[in-house]
C-alpha cells in the first residue's frame, strides 16, 4: 500500500518537473530555440493545428528560426498567427519559407525573464510540496484505519520527505539552467 503510494508521488512529483522545463522552454532567452513557437496554432482545414504539425522548423543559425510549411497556402495564416502571438517577433516571408529572426535582449529585459522564470519555478515548488502533503494525508489516514503502525507510517513520511527534496533540487536546477541560459549575452 505504501509503496504504491509513493510511486504515484514519485510520478506526478516527476511530471511537476517536466512540466517546469516545458513551460521555461517556451520562454524566449535571446537563443532561437523552436520551443518558442509551441503554443502556436494555425488553421488547417478548419482545424487548429500546432505548429510544429504543418511545418518543419529548424534553427540555422543561433538567432534565426526558418518555418518551412508542408502546404504553401498555410504561409499566410502562419505569418497572422505568430503576429498575434505573444512573442514579439516579426514574420519575414520570402514566399517558401517564414525567417523569424530572434533579437538580442536588452539587459531590463532579461531581468524580467528571470523573474518570470522564477515564479514558474516557484509554481513547481509549490505543486512538489503539495504532492508531498497529499502523500502524508493518504499515510496518515492508512495509519488511522489501522492498516499500517505508527513506525511504518513515519519511515513511509520519510521517504514521502525525500522524494520531495530531491524534486524540489531538480526544479531548481531547471531554474538555474534556464537563468543561466537567459542571462547569456
Amino acid at each position: 500500500m505504501i509503496k504504491e503510494i509513493v510511486k504515484e508521488l514519485e510520478d506526478k512529483m516527476k511530471k511537476t518537473v517536466v512540466a517546469l522545463q516545458k513551460d521555461l522552454g517556451g520562454l524566449r532567452a535571446g537563443r532561437a530555440n523552436p520551443g518558442l513557437l509551441e503554443k502556436i496554432t494555425v488553421e488547417y482545414y478548419g482545424v487548429p493545428s500546432p505548429l510544429a504539425q504543418v511545418a518543419t522548423i529548424t534553427v540555422p543559425e543561433a538567432r534565426l528560426l526558418v518555418i518551412q510549411p508542408w502546404d504553401k497556402s498555410l504561409l499566410k495564416s502562419i505569418e497572422k498567427a505568430i503576429q498575434k502571438s505573444d512573442l514579439g517577433l516579426t514574420p519575414n516571408t520570402d514566399g517558401t519559407v517564414i525567417r523569424l529572426t530572434i533579437p538580442a535582449l536588452t539587459q531590463e529585459r532579461r531581468s524580467e525573464l528571470v523573474k518570470v522564470a522564477r515564479k514558474k519555478a516557484e509554481d513547481g515548488r509549490v505543486a512538489v510540496r503539495h504532492l508531498r502533503r497529499d502523500g502524508n494525508d493518504m499515510i496518515k489516514e492508512l495509519e488511522k484505519d489501522g492498516e499500517i503502525s505508527e513506525d511504518q507510517a513515519k519511515k513511509a513520511q520519510e521517504e514521502v520527505q525525500k522524494l520531495t527534496d530531491k524534486h524540489i533540487k531538480e526544479v531548481e536546477e531547471v531554474l538555474l539552467t534556464k537563468e543561466a541560459e537567459i542571462m547569456e549575452i
